[in-house]
């Protein structure tokens, strides 16, 4: 597919193959704070998850779409539309690179750029928003240099070992 293909990287829907990949994912406890996930998820719970994973993002409300390297297949991270609401034409991205090692390469910045091209183009949304954690300067960085602008703090919104940390809304108009 075309429209989500990229100069590195390609995003491409989820396959039953992806399992063990989403099962290390979704497990990494130092992922867990930017997933506001707190337990852990079984191979069951995921082999489910990818059963149904064909359902369209108007009957899911979601789309996840694994980022994979032009020429291999093996995911490196994923990218979410979650939260869809085709009447206000809006929905929340998320972006997870797995191995620091692949991080701060430009992937998430080409997957991004993809996806917000898509959200625009193909399913003719108005905005865009990401919740990223105040400290989270990477997220933060990535983000805004593609136009979101910050729209709100939420206080002591997300409670990590007995702490609370705010987190950032940013929201990304479509303009066209």
């Amino acid at each position: 597919m075309v429209t989500l293909t990229g100069s590195t990287i390609y995003l491409r829907a989820l396959e039953p193959e992806d399992l063990e990949f989403i099962y290390r994912l979704e497990n990494n406890e130092t992922l867990w704070s930017v997933s506001n996930t707190q337990t852990p998820y079984s191979r069951f719970l995921i082999r489910q998850y990818l059963e149904n994973a064909h359902q369209d993002i108007y009957e899911a409300k979601q789309l996840r779409l694994a980022i994979c390297l032009s020429g291999s297949f093996g995911a490196i991270g994923l990218i979410d539309l979650f939260d869809f609401d085709p009447t206000n034409q809006r929905a929340g991205v998320g972006i997870v690179i797995q191995n620091p090692e692949d991080r701060s390469k430009g992937y998430a910045k080409e997957a991004l750029q993809l996806v917000i091209n898509y959200s625009f183009k193909a399913l003719q949304l108005h905005q865009l928003y990401a919740n990223i954690d105040v400290a989270n300067v990477a997220s933060t960085s990535l983000f805004t240099n593609f136009g979101f602008r910050l729209i709100g703090i939420k206080k002591d919104w997300n409670r990590r070992e007995n702490l609370y940390f705010d987190e950032a809304l940013y929201q990304l108009v479509n303009k066209l």
